[in-house]
């Protein structure tokens, strides 16, 4: 098992410039992202989640600091009819999900933003779930003329069996209400749904930085309906590309389906500076005879 490593991190003097600046188009942050000058005046403004033993300001460091980047490989999506296809040469985005720093993990934080319409669980300490109706994720992004943002969701945060916007509203609903960082007191003359934008944002960076098709093609591991895969073999690949052993998870009938990877945050996750961790959770897939199929026949486009 290997050591972790990290991203560059990014220099204070950029934190400075993009956080102070009350107009910015920054690789590091978008412009729906919170007030985080504020940060460069907590002490400590940016470590690493689950690593500080002081208070932190939650507006800088996810209290549930844990942080998941996950990704499905799907073979079809149901909706093919729809034009909803499965992109080619990638896996598609899960979610980024905030758990504690010991591996728990709480859903459905804040049912004044629960727009996900099938809740999972649906009943939460013997409260059931409630739903926010007529708010529409893919119209929010349009509201706020991201329209390059919802391009790329389309094509690379795909749902199977259901619209991709229900599983957005889903994955924010369930996961993003628990980022503290994603609290709307964060966000100075916050605007309505300007968190949900700064979400996805967010989950689109951290996911372009693990090209899992990449990582495992580079080691000759593609997907096939004949050739089987040893698990080892699919976590040498994982674990060169990150410095970390993700979770890996298969079917019951030993299909590969699913990549989880781990890690800290440096300051908030919208900073995009993970370093990475081993898995809390192993894997489900048997050592030997892994199936990582090809997608169906017109399920890719």
């Amino acid at each position: 098992m290997r050591a972790f490593h990290w991203q560059l991190l990014p220099s204070l003097a950029l934190l400075r410039a993009v956080a102070g600046s009350p107009s910015f188009s920054s690789p590091v942050l978008g412009p729906t992202s919170p007030h985080l000058a504020q940060c460069l005046l907590s002490a400590p403004a940016y470590t690493f989640s689950c690593e500080n033993t002081t208070a932190v300001n939650t507006c800088c460091v996810p209290t549930q600091g844990l942080v998941l980047q996950t990704q499905f490989w799907d073979t079809y999506t149901g909706l093919e009819a729809q034009g909803q296809k499965l992109p080619w040469k990638a896996w598609t985005i899960h979610g980024l999900w905030p758990d504690n720093c010991d591996g728990t993990f709480e859903s459905y934080c804040d049912f004044s933003r629960q727009y996900d319409p099938k809740p999972d669980p649906p009943v939460l300490n013997n409260v059931t779930v409630p739903i926010v109706p007529g708010v529409k994720l893919d119209e929010v992004i349009k509201s706020f003329g991201r329209h390059d943002l919802l391009k790329y969701m389309n094509k690379f945060w795909v749902a199977q069996g259901q619209p991709s916007p229900e599983f957005w509203a889903h994955e924010f609903s369930k996961h993003a209400t628990c980022f503290s960082t994603f609290d709307t007191t964060c966000y100075k003359n916050y605007k309505q749904h300007e968190e949900v934008v700064n979400f996805f944002d967010t989950v689109v960076q951290a996911y372009k930085q693990y090209p899992t098709y990449t990582f495992l093609a580079s080691h000759g591991i593609l997907p096939s309906n004949t050739t089987t895969y040893t698990l080892r073999a699919v976590l040498d690949a994982l674990e060169a590309a990150t410095g970390a052993t993700p979770h890996v998870g298969c079917g019951a009938d030993g299909q590969l389906n699913e990549v989880w990877y781990y890690s800290h945050s440096f300051g908030a996750p919208q900073l995009g500076v993970f370093k990475h961790l081993n898995t809390t959770f192993g894997a489900t897939c048997p050592e030997s005879g892994i199936r990582y199929l090809l997608r169906a026949p017109g399920s890719e486009a």
